[in-house]
């Protein structure tokens, strides 16, 4: 896909985050949303992270630095086809992301179809 402002591209986001799932955020606490534009790491295949202490693993309430979703905006480009590719892919990997925060992992995550 052809290189998008970083204006497009939000308004792509503002349009993903309004096509979230119905209550996949409802239980989501202290968990921060970043756009970067690519990993520390420079891997070109990740389109986001999620780093954090998942809820079940969670000491007492409080006592914890928010959790953090990375949206990696190169990648995501790069991988979709075209706009629309580009808002569906978003919604995927921002849910994908909230699952590791409710503890749900990659395997998981690939059997229902939010790999």
């Amino acid at each position: 896909m052809e290189h998008l402002s970083e204006e497009e591209f939000e308004a792509i986001l503002e349009a993903a985050l309004n096509d979230l799932p119905a209550g996949v955020t409802d239980e989501l606490d202290n968990v921060a949303l970043f756009i970067e534009d690519e990993p520390e790491d420079g891997n070109t295949s990740l389109l986001g992270l999620y780093e954090g202490t998942p809820v079940g693993e969670r000491g007492q309430a409080g006592f914890e630095l928010p959790d953090t979703i990375f949206l990696y905006r190169n990648n995501l480009i790069a991988f979709a086809e075209d706009r629309e590719h580009l808002r569906r892919e978003i919604v995927i990997t921002i849910v994908h992301e909230i699952a590791h925060f409710y503890g749900i992992d990659d395997d998981r995550l690939h059997e229902i179809g939010w790999g």
